[in-house]
């Protein structure tokens, strides 16, 4: 068990749960409240451990926790299922790390060029853009092969620019990346790339430290472009081999954003043809 982790976890999210959301009432106006969120003793409570038990899980020095006891504090602490999985991994460790790639295969990137109306990119685990093709370039400067999104997200004001709901973006970008590292410690890279954001960028310190968990398969996004104005559209996220995600984009059918990603394939098409 990954005792420094699991402990990081546990005061992490039980800082975000508010005293009155779980019965606590006379909390809300309790001047004498020095923390935020709940208490250790008020956590275990609810957790039905007891109070000593707890306070040494969150220092690092309890025993291995038993089912039932994970049960009960991700109760207690309201975790939602992908979060409570990410409670039990930390718990349980898998005994191997997880393979990361970070080249896209021929075939896949054959596929992605051949969408030349719809906008498509590739990222590792590490969030670093394996693959792409010409139209997701073309519409955010973050999805240019080599590029890493967390980097480009939080250090990079091109990037903040283009994305017109960046506050979303941050934050779905942070919890994608826990996800997809899940309890993995042991990679200089990653443990690199965590300690450069965390020192230039208050957003992400903020963000990592609230220990969000979420897989975001779909959704949507608006992109700001130069020359075509604010441009919505859809996005579906699927995994492929060694933590590898396919991300595609597309636009309502006969909607001005499928008219705009039209212009942009044109604009792409037309410069080629002037090479």
């Amino acid at each position: 068990m990954d005792n420094a982790a699991l402990a990081e976890f546990l005061r992490a999210r039980r800082a975000l749960v508010r005293p009155e959301d779980v019965g606590f009432d006379d909390a809300a106006g309790d001047a004498r409240r020095r923390v935020t969120g709940l208490r250790r003793e008020e956590l275990a409570l609810l957790a039905g451990v007891s109070a000593d038990y707890y306070v040494r899980l969150e220092q690092g020095r309890g025993h291995r926790p038993s089912e039932s006891v994970l049960e009960s504090l991700a109760r207690a602490l309201r975790l939602d299922e992908e979060l409570t999985e990410h409670l039990y991994a930390l718990a349980r460790p898998a005994p191997t790390a997880t393979r990361t790639r970070e080249r896209v295969s021929d075939t896949v990137q054959e596929l992605l060029d051949a969408w030349t109306t719809t906008p498509a990119t590739v990222t590792s685990r590490r969030m670093n853009v394996v693959g792409s093709n010409a139209l997701a370039c073309e519409l955010a400067p973050c999805y240019v092969p080599g590029t890493n999104l967390l980097r480009a997200v939080f250090l990079d004001p091109a990037t903040r620019e283009t994305h017109v709901d960046w506050n979303g973006v941050a934050a779905d970008t942070v919890a994608n990346f826990r996800a997809r590292i899940g309890t993995e410690r042991d990679d200089p890279e990653l443990t690199g790339l965590i300690g450069e954001l965390s020192l230039h960028s208050q957003e992400f310190r903020e963000l990592w430290a609230r220990h969000d968990v979420r897989t975001t398969t779909a959704g949507a996004k608006r992109f700001r472009h130069p020359e075509l104005g604010v441009i919505s559209l859809r996005f579906h996220a699927m995994p492929l081999e060694d933590g590898q995600v396919l991300t595609v984009l597309h636009a309502r059918p006969g909607s001005p954003d499928e008219q705009s990603l039209a212009l942009l394939a044109t604009m792409i098409a037309t410069r080629r043809r002037g090479r």
